[in-house]
């Protein structure tokens, strides 16, 4: 029964978190750019905007692929928070992302094509690091069901620092933050116009952005994996660890510019095997 509740509070409560978590997003970029911002609420006007607007689809085929990647992705996140197998969690969350890559191909823009292509280099950074973090997973509490993981009597973090982050490296990715936001960016930098979400507009765009607040409260949730534990008194230094982990990114995202995709794959292959990998083969000598 709790795993129903849990399932239908994420399914309902992810859109509304990831978009007051975008408004906090865009409130404290602005103040280290000096500037005002705008409204806190703000991702939730224009996401109401964009519902009132045409529906002005390039092609059929696009709004099909959006929904399917919205609907994996709540499958995904359903799984994280219903308590499920992390393994096929994560398996599910990559199938995604090659939705929207196909949304982005199925057009003939040059710049959302090229954006697409930029996505696939992404997709190939930050893979190796997603399935390291099932196996570490499974290396220091024995199990991929996430109710298992949770009710450890240590946190997973005690043996899993280099796995956190590794997470934390390749959430910059995921969540489209310099200096990895080549494929797209929320700001008005990016040098390929908008990459691939250049031809999405109105109802089409509101999904992708839906879409993108599931992703990122599932990432959250796989950072709070680390922190939870049998004691109840872990849950609220969960929460405060995905607020710093969210705030880090953030001021990440401020400080850095755009690398080109050569340095990402570099970067993000030798950092993740740095920490994920001897963190693993550690846990491994101690089993």
């Amino acid at each position: 029964m709790m795993q129903v509740v849990s399932v239908i509070l994420y399914l309902l409560l992810a859109p509304l978190a990831g978009a007051l978590l975008d408004g906090v997003d865009r409130k404290i970029s602005a103040r280290m750019q000096g500037r005002q911002g705008p409204p806190l609420l703000q991702p939730f006007y224009d996401l109401g905007k964009l519902f009132t607007k045409q529906m002005l689809a390039v092609n059929s085929v696009q709004i099909f692929l959006l929904l399917s990647y919205l609907i994996f992705l709540a499958v995904s996140g359903s799984l994280l928070f219903a308590g499920a197998d992390i393994l096929m969690c994560l398996f599910i969350l990559s199938t995604a992302d090659m939705f929207l890559v196909m949304a982005a191909s199925s057009d003939s823009s040059p710049f959302s094509t090229l954006g697409a292509g930029r996505e696939m280099i992404q997709i190939m950074a930050y893979e190796p690091m997603t399935l390291l973090l099932a196996v570490g997973f499974y290396l220091a509490t024995g199990s991929f069901q996430v109710a298992d993981i949770i009710s450890q009597p240590v946190s997973a973090v005690a043996t899993m620092p280099g796995f956190l982050l590794g997470m934390m490296f390749t959430m910059a990715i995921k969540l489209r933050k310099s200096p990895f936001d080549l494929s797209t960016s929320h700001h008005a930098h990016q040098e390929i116009v908008k990459g691939l979400t250049t031809e999405m507009a109105g109802p089409a765009l509101a999904v992708m952005n839906i879409a993108e607040y599931y992703e990122m409260t599932l990432m959250l949730g796989l950072v709070a994996l680390f922190f939870l534990n049998s004691n109840p008194i872990s849950w609220p230094v969960a929460i405060a660890a995905c607020l710093l982990v969210y705030f880090l990114e953030i001021l990440w995202d401020n400080v850095s510019a755009r690398v080109k995709w050569k340095a990402l794959l570099d970067s993000c292959w030798v950092f993740t095997l740095l920490t994920g990998g001897l963190n693993g083969l550690i846990l491994m000598l101690i089993r």
